[in-house]
């Protein structure tokens, strides 16, 4: 039996299949988690949505976890190929216990993995993790006779939700792009339903990824869309991820639109008819949140939160705000526009109702914000029992620089937030950001700057070299 102890992870489970984990170390992932999830509900046979994502293996890996399940008593409800958010909705519409999902998210192919979650719309915590993963591996499992009970046309009845309720006034043209990922079966079909033009781009489903990843922070397939937008004369380009619960975002000129941007966008949209509202952001986010003159004026404030989709659900539901965006593309409505979880193609429409409103192209909406200069996400390599203590030490160096009056750019240190990794913000509230990554062996570098493209590079800059000193950082994913 295989089964990687870093596997375990900030609030999902991820592993490269099979070099990592095997089938027997998935089946005993399934006991760990049906054991715990009796422990969670104190029920005898918990009823658990499943589903999986269109990777050639997933419905082995997930034939596996079932079986780990039902060992311990829990009844298990598949409703098949899926993506996360139509899992989400399930554990809602068909009143589970709690759901499990088979992906690797935007992961590369030969990735596996698992999002589960027990509380409606919430996803696993850091500390559901570790006891999930004392349980697994210490083997504490329940006993008991559980079931497995097919759902059949569930994406129907997820597709219809989403249409039902959605309704456009004004027909867009719409590029959908999937990365031959599971969300070609949902997002082209949904977004014509709600009245949309829809052009496909790789909507086709192929578990190789032929083209590239379906990540909507990938330079290769935001530069894709951009090139369908400005062939077509598009109104807007959307861009999913494996499992559909991210959106990245092509205004009509072909620019990439980063999806904290979008997120102070439909923020002031919502927060003139909210006033008094909470907005959560990731540490990922741009800093005009904060200084934004139409969320003041309507009285709304803005916490920026720890990074990942689980942190940033549960900050919307605890702190009960109307809304939640990573600059990921993960966005979180709470009702009534959701059920506070992600869904990529509910954000897509939600950007379509906004331009439905406001009544004028998406780029000259994100005009109206000041402009600022943001850097992609940049992950570079290291170790996942490196990255931490790595993270750690440079927390405390920028904590003495910023004591020292260290200058970056010819500015001052102004503000340090240590929530998630280190973000550091300058005089003029350019910043930088470094963190650990919650789902794969890398940090997390963004920057911005609200002066100039050359400051934005300085910033990385000192950044890099922090880095490349540690002697514990390898090649970068993407850089500017």
């Amino acid at each position: 039996m295989k089964i990687k102890h870093s596997g375990f992870r900030e609030y999902d489970a991820r592993w490269l299949y099979p070099k990592d984990i095997d089938l027997e170390g998935i089946e005993e992932l399934g006991k760990g988690l049906g054991t715990q999830i009796i422990k969670k509900t104190k029920k005898t046979n918990p009823k658990i949505i499943v589903g999986h994502d269109y990777r050639s293996y997933s419905e082995e890996v997930k034939a596996a976890l079932k079986k780990g399940l039902i060992s311990t008593g829990c009844n298990v409800e598949d409703i098949g190929l899926s993506l996360t958010p139509t899992v989400y909705f399930a554990q809602f519409k068909l009143n589970s216990d709690a759901i499990a999902m088979v992906t690797a998210s935007h992961n590369e192919n030969g990735w596996t993995g698992v999002k589960m979650g027990i509380e409606k719309g919430l996803t696993h915590t850091p500390e559901e993790m570790n006891e999930l993963k004392e349980i697994t591996l210490n083997k504490n499992f329940s006993k008991g006779k559980g079931n497995n009970k097919d759902i059949k046309d569930f994406q129907k009845i997820y597709i219809q939700d989403l249409i039902k309720k959605n309704k456009l006034k004004k027909r867009l043209k719409t590029i959908v792009a999937c990365g031959n990922g599971t969300a070609g079966i949902f997002a082209p079909e949904i977004l014509k339903g709600i009245g949309c033009e829809v052009i496909e781009l790789d909507c086709k489903l192929d578990f190789t990824f032929p083209k590239y990843n379906p990540n909507p922070e990938d330079m290769k397939m935001l530069g894709a869309i951009s090139e369908c937008v400005k062939k077509n004369n598009a109104d807007i380009g959307f861009g999913f991820d494996g499992d559909g619960d991210r959106v990245g975002i092509i205004d009509d000129k072909g620019n990439e639109v980063f999806a904290d941007k979008i997120g102070l966008v439909i923020a002031r949209n919502l927060s003139s008819k909210n006033k008094n509202s909470k907005f959560i952001v990731d540490v990922k986010s741009t800093s005009l949140y904060s200084k934004d003159i139409i969320l003041l004026k309507n009285s709304c404030k803005t916490i920026y939160w720890k990074t990942g989709h689980s942190h940033i659900k549960r900050k919307v539901n605890n702190e009960k705000a109307l809304a939640g965006f990573e600059k990921s593309g993960h966005f979180f409505f709470n009702k009534p526009i959701g059920y506070g979880y992600d869904d990529g193609i509910n954000s897509a429409i939600q950007i379509c109702h906004l331009l439905n409103n406001e009544n004028k192209a998406i780029s000259s909406i994100l005009n109206d914000l000041p402009k600022t200069f943001q850097s992609p996400t940049m992950a570079p390599f290291c170790k996942d029992e490196e990255k931490y203590e790595v993270v750690e030490d440079l927390v405390e160096q920028i904590k003495q620089m910023k004591n020292n009056n260290v200058k970056i750019d010819n500015k001052f240190i102004k503000e340090i937030l240590t929530v998630n990794g280190i973000r550091f913000v300058l005089e003029d509230e350019s910043w930088g950001l470094i963190r650990a990554s919650s789902n794969r062996p890398s940090l997390v570098v963004v920057v911005e700057s609200t002066s100039s493209d050359n400051c934005k590079k300085k910033i990385f800059n000192f950044i890099d070299d922090l880095l490349q000193k540690t002697k514990k950082i390898g090649d970068y994913d993407q850089k500017i």
